[in-house]
């Protein structure tokens, strides 16, 4: 299981990416980053922590940082080879695009 260290907490815990989530201390707190923009919370975020651009659990990152996690928890995914999943995850990226354009 690779580990990619993110930085160090204000406490001095680590905040790592460990096989396919993001720790805290060695403990996982997500499996996956959200963009401030669209967390339900941003407004409070960004007024504590103006910088912050992604969210992991309760960690907010930079753009640096996120930018990090993301390649560590993509290397740490297994590689996508099986036919019907890869058009399934096409068919899906396609309606949202869709979606987003007003297209239904």
């Amino acid at each position: 299981m690779q580990t990619t260290f993110i930085r160090n907490t204000s406490d001095g815990r680590k905040v790592e990416v460990i096989g396919g989530n993001v720790c805290v201390g060695g403990r996982p707190v997500a499996d996956k980053i959200v963009e401030v923009k669209t967390h339900p919370n941003r407004e409070a975020i960004l007024f504590t922590l103006p910088n912050a651009t992604h969210m992991a659990g309760p960690v907010a990152l930079t753009a640096e940082e996120a930018s990090v996690v993301r390649g560590a928890l993509a290397a740490a995914r297994d590689p996508l080879t099986d036919r019907v999943e890869i058009s399934e995850r096409f068919r899906k990226a396609w309606n949202i695009r869709n979606h987003e354009a007003g297209i239904e």
